[in-house]
């Protein structure tokens, strides 16, 4: 969705129109008696919302001369096919078409968590930014905008806000460990394990998963433009989607035992990756194929969702020694299946059946191969069914087992240790638990020796899976995050993560850390191309939506990363963790009462911190300090150093530096970007430390 034109439109008289479902009159005169008190001429007469003739001239009339047209959209309006407020629509859409590109007309509003992607209404609702008013309470910042958009002055520059930047490490860190390596590290992790849930999660609890479906809590107003979810084809044109695209949906377990469930859905993510390591193919990232899981959604309905031409789904069957998969192709377009196959093979030969099935599936779809493509698909793999069988397991337990997340992943670690065992030329094996460990390290170990033994241990594994596989991307990704967390040596760490890029364009994990990466080392055109390509691979995933957002903020684009920020809550609803780093955003931005409001929630002893000193509650911002150290000691130092640049303590600030570099902390990779530092940056002990981290030009 576009950004709203900055041109104003110049009349008041019965200048907005509310178009609404009659279920939601209630929501919908909320609205109203907000912008009316703000002394907005609203045409909003339920009275007359009936048909006939008199109606229908007076609705047209009325659609013709109002200045905005107002959709109010909700999961009502996308439950019903027919209703007089989709002819508004239709109306309202076919005027758009008359008018300017830049000129301000339709803005929609949405009462709930329907999201923008799917969702059918006209092409005109996709192109500008929808505002989220949960059950129609809104906010004055809505009223104001619109009463801006209604202005015939000249848009004027925002203010400046002389205030100085929280950290990112701040941004995804609610207790105090350094957030780039605590929150931005595990959630790393757990997006390169190609994890369903939360990513950014902000201190050491991280053992509960993020509910999903309940109301977003507080109304916001976003002034800016996000690419959100992709937006379906609208209504009544044809569905055209990318050439060569797919998603491959979780293969139902027919096994009869649901403990097997761990390896339908492992075989299904590896064919998934074996696709997705095609340049010539637009696959579908895990998270958001899977989350079609258990439910009766229409194939055509996926696929609009997805964005994607071609849908593979199937079912497997499993005994002692054999395994039995059926999987089919089918067209989202025609809805016709352009190919389908039963494979029954040994347990040893699960390699070859995957290697099958895509070559299959790529030759349905014609697209050229070049070289032997079996060596690609089997790249990283093993023949031993013992060793697949215990990867699946670890890879189950250390990043979708529900409970506590140090514990399991431990026993994930364990696990990939056995498949290791059982095959030692294991390189997917070998590269997983290299990033696993890497995680444990900058997530769990609390002390410098636990720190350095299970970096040493990633890295050794790194160089294995390289050394067995030196063409494969995910060995090349594990060790770009070693070079760039354990051994800081980002020039490293640009090599091995251009290479991973080059081996796998359509690796989502790929994207999102290199994202990370090139925005701390203020390559911030690069960090968002690399986020929004994410969002094309996996436009449902929230957490896809925030390192977008995360992207935006190096790139001190706030309204941008809040847009951003809240189509991840669109995607989460209710999401504390999510909702608390947009606190931090609202500090950017000078709104300190919202920056509390919001990290109160977790709470975040940085982000309140820094709030309730700008608010003059310096005793409150002093304990949360205290708060924080006494939370994580000198391993939060990076975000201790954050919090006293912040308050004007320039000395404090700098002898917290100081404590991180001699520890070597991960969370330093920061110092180049992150606004937080600005304070400091003429000094010349900051300008040593960060000549000493030799960042890449």
């Amino acid at each position: 969705m576009g950004a709203e034109s900055p041109h104003r439109v110049g009349r008041h008289a019965g200048a907005v129109l509310l178009s609404y479902a009659s279920q939601d009159t209630a929501a919908a005169q909320r609205i109203c008696e907000v912008l009316r008190a703000a002394g907005i001429d609203v045409w909003f007469d339920q009275s007359e919302l009936r048909g006939g003739d008199l109606w229908d001239q007076k609705i047209r009339r009325q659609i013709r001369d109002c200045a905005l047209f107002i959709p109010v959209v909700s999961a009502n309006t996308a439950s019903r096919h027919e209703g007089y407020f989709r002819l508004e629509w239709d109306l309202a859409d076919q005027r758009s078409h008359m008018m300017a590109r830049d000129r301000a007309f339709i803005v929609p509003v949405c009462l709930d968590a329907t999201p923008g992607a799917g969702t059918d209404v006209p092409e005109s609702f996709h192109r500008v930014q929808w505002t989220r008013l949960p059950g129609g309470e809104t906010s004055p910042e809505f009223a104001a905008r619109i009463a801006r958009l209604l202005s015939p002055e000249p848009a004027t520059a925002a203010p400046q806000i002389t205030v100085s930047a929280p950290s990112a490490a701040l941004l995804s860190h609610s207790a105090g460990r350094p957030a780039w390596l605590r929150g931005a590290l595990r959630a790393t992790t757990a997006v390169l394990a190609g994890i369903a849930l939360a990513y950014l999660l902000v201190d050491k609890l991280r053992n509960q998963a993020h509910v999903i479906g309940a109301p977003l809590a507080t109304p916001g107003t976003v002034t800016a433009s996000s690419p959100g979810p992709l937006p379906a084809p609208p209504a009544g044109t044809a569905f055209s989607p990318p050439p060569h695209s797919i998603a491959v949906l979780p293969f139902v377990n027919i096994s009869g035992d649901k403990k097997q469930e761990y390896f339908s859905d492992g075989l299904s993510e590896e064919l998934l990756n074996d696709l997705a390591r095609m340049s010539e193919l637009q696959v579908a990232a895990r998270t958001s194929a899977f989350s079609f899981k258990g439910k009766d959604t229409d194939i055509g309905a996926i696929a609009r969702q997805l964005n994607v031409g071609t849908v593979l789904e199937g079912s497997v069957r499993r005994s002692a020694r054999k395994v039995r998969v059926t999987a089919q192709l089918i067209n989202t377009v025609t809805g016709f299946h352009m190919w389908s196959e039963t494979y029954e093979r040994d347990l040893t030969d699960v390699l070859n059946l995957q290697t099958d099935i895509a070559t299959a599936v790529t030759s349905a779809l014609k697209v050229t191969l070049l070289g032997d493509m079996a060596d690609k698909f089997q790249l990283g793999g093993t023949r031993n069914p013992a060793a697949f069988d215990a990867f699946l397991r670890a890879y189950q337990k250390a990043w979708y087992d529900p409970g506590d997340g140090e514990k399991n992943l431990k026993e994930g670690i364990a696990g990939l240790s056995e498949a290791i065992r059982l095959d030692p030329n294991y390189a997917l094996a070998f590269a997983v638990r290299s990033r696993a460990l890497s995680d444990y390290a900058a997530s769990y170990a609390n002390t410098v020796p636990a720190i350095r033994k299970a970096f040493d241990q990633a890295h050794a594994d790194a160089r294995k899976a390289i050394a067995l596989t030196p063409d494969f991307d995910e060995s090349h990704l594990s060790l770009a995050l070693w070079y760039e967390t354990a051994s800081l040596n980002f020039a490293q760490a640009n090599d091995e993560y251009e290479r991973a890029l080059a081996l796998a364009p359509g690796n989502v994990r790929v994207q999102i850390r290199y994202s990370e990466f090139a925005a701390a080392m203020g390559r911030t055109e690069a960090s968002i191309a690399a986020a929004r390509r994410a969002v094309v691979l996996d436009p449902l995933h929230a957490n896809v939506h925030l390192f977008l957002g995360k992207a935006l903020f190096f790139a001190r684009r706030y309204n941008e990363a809040i847009a951003a920020f809240q189509d991840a809550l669109t995607l989460s609803p209710g999401d504390k963790d999510l909702e608390a780093q947009l606190g931090y955003l609202y500090y950017l931005l000078g709104d300190f009462q919202r920056a509390r409001e919001f990290c109160e929630r977790k709470p975040s002893h940085g982000c309140l911190a820094i709030t309730y000193d700008k608010l003059g509650r310096r005793a409150d911002a002093e304990d949360q300090l205290a708060k924080l150290k006494a939370l994580w000691g000198d391993s939060g130092a990076v975000t201790c150093a954050s919090v006293y640049a912040q308050w004007g303590s320039v000395t404090k600030g700098l002898e917290w530096l100081e404590v991180a570099r001699r520890l070597r902390d991960p969370a330093l990779e920061l110092l180049k970007t992150d606004p937080a530092f600005d304070p400091l940056r003429k000094e010349p002990r900051f300008q040593a430390i960060v000549q000493e981290l030799r960042f890449p030009d």
